[in-house]
């Protein structure tokens, strides 16, 4: 079965998996989705909007009608990344996703709490292998990253953008061989899922970008992320992550009403190339 053809049985067994692994009936998620991997963002997320937490045996979810925008905990990982973008895919409504994550910054001016703009992964997870071959590119959707940095712009915010490094491997930092490899590639932030969801997005034809926080500096001295410093930052960029998260999909939704460039949903999806 090619990935441009929609089978109905798939289709259906897609959206009963998201029911089960989310908590959530299909016509209660919104068109814009935010695709996270931590609780503390999902719960502000329905405490600043009011409305429940949605638990299934795997995601946590939470819907806002009034914004038309659902938010997902996938918990973390390449494989959980490419499940969630295969089963959101056959959402009935969806028109776009954005991953609001965290990553490693691998330049010695990058600060914890900048912002990075992923515009590319370097396939490091294996799993996006599935959807295409090892010399196809891993891109964020381009009208999402510039819906992000009109946001970012806007704020005047401090942001990077460059290309992240997807990876598996969670426990690398004290791995010689692989921060050697890692340099090589002068990637500028590392991280677990970018790359697959890049990858698997584009064979789906969903229209997914990222807004990384820059968590750690994994690279310096003393830079890798702590249970005290995580926490700390947790509770300094929290809000404002989700903010911009929620200020850049609105942004989106004005593009996609002029139809601008970049965005493959809808009839044509099936034949686009």
């Amino acid at each position: 079965m090619d990935f441009h053809e929609v089978d109905p049985h798939e289709a259906q067994i897609a959206r009963d998996t998201l029911e089960r692994y989310s908590g959530s009936e299909v016509d209660r998620f919104g068109s814009y989705l935010l695709l996270t991997n931590f609780h503390r963002y999902i719960r502000n997320f329905a405490e600043n909007y009011q409305v429940p937490l949605m638990e299934g045996s795997m995601f946590t979810a939470a819907h806002a009608p009034e914004l038309d925008i659902s938010i997902i905990d996938f918990k973390l990982g390449s494989a959980a990344a490419a499940l969630i973008v295969d089963l959101c895919s056959f959402l009935p409504k969806v028109k776009a996703a954005l991953m609001l994550g965290m990553c490693g910054g691998l330049r010695r001016h990058y600060k914890v709490g900048d912002y990075f703009l992923p515009i590319a992964g370097i396939r490091g997870d294996g799993t996006s292998d599935f959807y295409f071959p090892p010399e196809v590119p891993a891109l964020g959707n381009f009208l999402m990253q510039k819906a992000a940095t009109e946001v970012l712009d806007k704020d005047q915010s401090p942001y990077h953008i460059g290309i992240t490094h997807t990876t598996n491997i969670r426990f690398w930092e004290f791995n010689e061989a692989f921060k050697e490899k890692l340099v090589e590639t002068k990637a500028q932030a590392i991280e677990m899922e970018c790359a697959t969801l890049f990858t698997a997005s584009y064979r789906r034809k969903l229209p997914l970008g990222a807004l990384l926080l820059i968590s750690d500096l994994p690279l310096q001295r003393d830079g890798i992320k702590t249970k005290q410093s995580a926490k700390k930052i947790f509770d300094t960029y929290t809000t404002d992550h989700l903010e911009k998260g929620i200020q850049t999909i609105n942004v989106m939704k004005e593009m996609l009403k002029h139809k601008a460039k970049g965005a493959f949903r809808g009839k044509s999806a099936k034949t686009d190339i």
